[in-house]
């Protein structure tokens, strides 16, 4: 199974380098029969990371059974993992079965596996090297076949040097670590987690969704999301709710994550973030450059206006030499970007819009000013001529682009 198969199955969201990682070890690991132990801070999708296990096995069309270790009281967690015969405690008036041997040729994912009694790790210890356990009051031993995928937050080499973990276990269990990394540590994934989430969560509540401001995406970068990737999605969902269908903008953020948030300064000059993908860089100078061009021509348009208005040609100075600067005023004002009153996409289209399109009419529209030179184009694009080659050769532009020529 291929990684985006396995994103696609599990819900795993990124493209970092860090996510990759922990990709590229599933598809390693998965179809092989071996105990794996998950470790990362809580809310970073540890769950997730243990389903992509499952469906990357043989084992993939049996049960994958969650158990939250923490989650079960210390008098009942026995039976619970490994189930009770009737009559072995008060209130057991039937046999019942246990995780273990309802997971029977599946997989069994242990959550919070350092919430687990020492005498409840001594069993598990069994069943992991044996395949072995008992029902609680039963003096019957069964068998299961079972992989066992294990999850904390904790650091369990320090629970076994204090005494509160079994090291015997912790080896066992150890024996394919996987490292998810926190969400600070992969924020150029944080682009796209808010983008699924939010779609997700208007489109479930029929919520009307205008996207984020990208400085509204820089500014969460900048946050730590100390509760992970948990954190982000529930921040997502109530920023969405609260501001009822208004484009999330940068203010709106700031207003939420309060005296969390870090000073930033935020430079309006820089048209795409450093972090992002070369793919992603390229659409956004795209973008941007079309946005100029659009401001260009409507200063210009205005500046003629006032001309005629005020007499006509005759009476404007025409500059020579150095004296450029000599002439109609264009004020640096004019050339300001403000993103609350223009944007590059109508909002009535927002929904119904793919990258792709956009990119192809920018790179259309850009040819068709130049009148199909390519070099001035791509240097407009902000882009490489090979790079112009290869999309006017993936969206089919050429014929098209010639016979508008020809016209």
């Amino acid at each position: 199974m291929d990684i985006e198969r396995i994103q696609k199955l599990s819900g795993i969201i990124g493209h970092s380098d860090r996510i990759r990682e922990v990709l590229d070890l599933i598809v390693q690991i998965g179809p092989v029969d071996i105990t794996t132990l998950i470790n990362g801070p809580s809310g970073v999708g540890k769950e997730m990371v243990a389903k992509a296990v499952h469906l990357a096995s043989r084992r993939s069309r049996e049960e994958l059974i969650t158990v939250n270790c923490g989650a079960i009281p210390e008098g009942i967690i026995e039976s619970e993992l490994f189930g009770h015969k009737k009559g072995s405690f008060t209130g057991a008036g039937d046999d019942r079965k246990g995780y273990f041997e309802s997971a029977n040729k599946g997989t069994i994912f242990l959550d919070e596996i350092g919430e687990t009694p020492l005498a409840t790790q001594v069993k598990l210890l069994r069943v992991l090297e044996t395949g072995e356990f008992m029902r609680v009051g039963d003096s019957k031993t069964l068998k299961t076949d079972v992989r066992v995928i294990a999850a904390t937050n904790k650091n369990l080499g320090d629970m076994v040097q204090n005494g509160t973990f079994r090291q015997d276990l912790y080896y066992r269990l150890k024996t394919v670590t996987i490292n998810v990394p926190a969400l600070k540590d992969r924020v150029e994934d944080i682009t796209h987690l808010v983008e699924r989430f939010a779609l997700e969560f208007t489109r479930s509540n029929e919520i009307l969704y205008r996207g984020f401001m990208p400085e509204a995406i820089r500014m969460m970068k900048k946050y730590n999301w100390p509760g992970n990737v948990r954190e982000l999605k529930n921040f997502v969902q109530k920023i969405l709710v609260l501001e009822k269908g208004e484009r999330i903008t940068v203010a709106m953020v700031s207003r939420e994550l309060g005296d969390a948030l870090p000073s930033i300064d935020i430079n309006h000059n820089l048209p795409v973030l450093v972090s992002d993908q070369p793919e992603r860089a390229e659409i956004d100078l795209i973008l941007r450059q079309l946005f100029l061009l659009r401001q260009d021509s409507e200063t210009i348009r205005n500046q003629l206006m006032a001309i005629v208005q005020n007499g006509g040609l005759s009476n404007i100075p025409i500059p020579v030499g150095d004296n450029l600067n000599v002439g109609v005023p264009i004020h640096d004002k004019s050339m300001e970007i403000t993103d609350d009153h223009a944007y590059f996409i109508r909002d009535e289209v927002i929904g119904d819009m793919a990258i792709k399109d956009l990119e192809k009419e920018a790179i259309t529209r850009t040819l068709k000013f130049f009148n199909n030179n390519r070099r001035k184009s791509a240097k407009s694009l902000n882009m490489s001529e090979r790079t112009l080659y290869r999309k006017i050769e993936e969206f089919g532009l050429e014929p098209k682009i010639k016979k508008s020529n020809e016209s």
